[in-house]
């Protein structure tokens, strides 16, 4: 059954505060769960707000990531993407899964353990001899993850600061920046990723970029274009989404006190609580990844018609009450916690392995070397980046 169509919204429903959802959110769930809005580009779109048509979306092939490339879709940005592989539908996306997948084995993650705990060591031993009170975020929330992916891609350490300000000019939202200086900033990521992966096809390295190159299954492998595509989408979400995750991490835990003397108590919990948080934190400050409907398909009893766009927000999907009572508060003994924050489905963050470990490792070590951290300005006065893809913040004064 079709329900009323309602006055659409416009979207996002309001600039976002810290870690909250718009209340809208919520409500929408309990009263309608499929709701029209206007995108700030593109036109309208139906936004799915709670947990189970959220799946959904990600994961029938009746919503089609594909069908947006090139189109002038309802999205966020202003910038189209790019048809690289999280804007593909099988069997293009099957394809390069599998092939990445070669390189991107959990051995080649789990070997790099002993490393990233060296890393981790190191950013917190420079945190605790620098004193306090320290920028959190950029002495070890931003180098941990921009250290990590470099080393597994084979990244010039060197080049870090310089592809971070690249990426973050292309990934912006809004009308911050020019269209063309963004188009400029993939540009120059596109012929430095280019220019790193010719080295490695004339001298292959034990790194990832080498694997990608070298992957193959029977006579197929990764085009020239492809392999550019894959490293910078790697390079990006590597370092990009694990840096906001940590430093939003430790200020949810340093906002809720308990939970933090919770954890300094008992750090066996800090997988779980990284579930938690992984949940309870926003990475997205509002949906993207538009999906078109491919036939005629219900959702909540909302008709979504063949051609039309279709957002998700998996923040808003993960405080769902039906799936985790009490949402809006940290909770790490869940019996269940089937959070999406790393998709679901075929677009499941074939990184997910390495972003968790990284925090647990990070949490690990903040929670036992530095039990009496604290934020060194009121929560409500931590600056947070409101012009970016990932919601975090601009800083995170601590001491301890």
């Amino acid at each position: 059954m079709t329900s009323p169509e309602k006055e659409v919204e416009t979207y996002p429903f309001g600039p976002y505060q810290r870690l909250d959802l718009h209340p809208k959110y919520a409500r929408y769930r309990e009263e309608q769960p499929v709701v029209r809005v206007r995108m700030p580009y593109g036109g309208e779109a139906w936004l799915a707000t709670n947990y189970e048509d959220s799946r959904t979306v990600m994961a029938d092939p009746r919503f089609s990531r594909a069908a947006t490339i090139g189109a002038d879709v309802p999205r966020s940005r202003q910038a189209f993407e790019d048809p690289i592989i999280v804007a593909l539908d099988p069997p293009e996306h099957t394809r390069l899964r599998k092939l990445v997948t070669k390189a991107f084995t959990n051995r080649r993650i789990e070997r790099m353990r002993p490393g990233v705990q060296k890393i981790v060591d190191s950013l917190v031993d420079t945190l605790i001899a620098t004193g306090a009170p320290a920028d959190l975020a950029e002495t070890v929330a931003w180098p941990l993850p921009i250290t990590v992916i470099c080393e597994l891609l084979g990244v010039p350490a060197s080049d870090q600061g310089t592809f971070r300000a690249l990426v973050d000019v292309w990934l912006t939202t809004g009308d911050e920046r020019p269209l063309e200086e963004v188009t400029a900033a993939l540009d120059e990521l596109m012929a430095y990723m280019s220019d790193l992966l010719g080295k490695r096809r004339a001298e292959p390295q034990d790194d990832l970029l080498s694997a990608l190159v070298q992957a193959r299954d029977d006579d197929d492998k990764l085009s020239e274009d492809e392999l550019v595509m894959l490293g910078i989408t790697l390079l990006a979400a590597g370092h990009k989404t694990t840096a906001n995750q940590l430093s939003s991490h430790v200020f949810a835990l340093l906002e809720n006190r308990e939970r933090w003397e919770e954890l300094v108590a008992s750090p066996a919990l800090v997988p779980k609580a990284v579930e938690e948080l992984l949940r309870y934190a926003p990475l997205a400050p509002a949906s993207d990844n538009t999906r078109i409907a491919l036939e005629d398909v219900q959702l909540s009893g909302q008709l979504i018609k063949a051609g039309e766009a279709v957002m998700i927000n998996y923040a808003s999907a993960n405080r769902d009450e039906e799936v985790f009572p009490h949402p809006d508060q940290l909770d790490f003994h869940r019996e269940s916690n089937p959070h999406v924050a790393f998709g679901h489905g075929l677009h499941h963050c074939i990184g997910a392995p390495l972003a968790r470990m990284e925090l647990q490792l990070a949490l690990t070590a903040l929670v036992t070397r530095l039990p009496g951290l604290e934020l060194e300005i009121p929560a409500a006065e931590v600056p947070w980046r409101n012009e970016s893809v990932a919601r975090g913040v601009r800083a995170l004064p601590v001491r301890w």
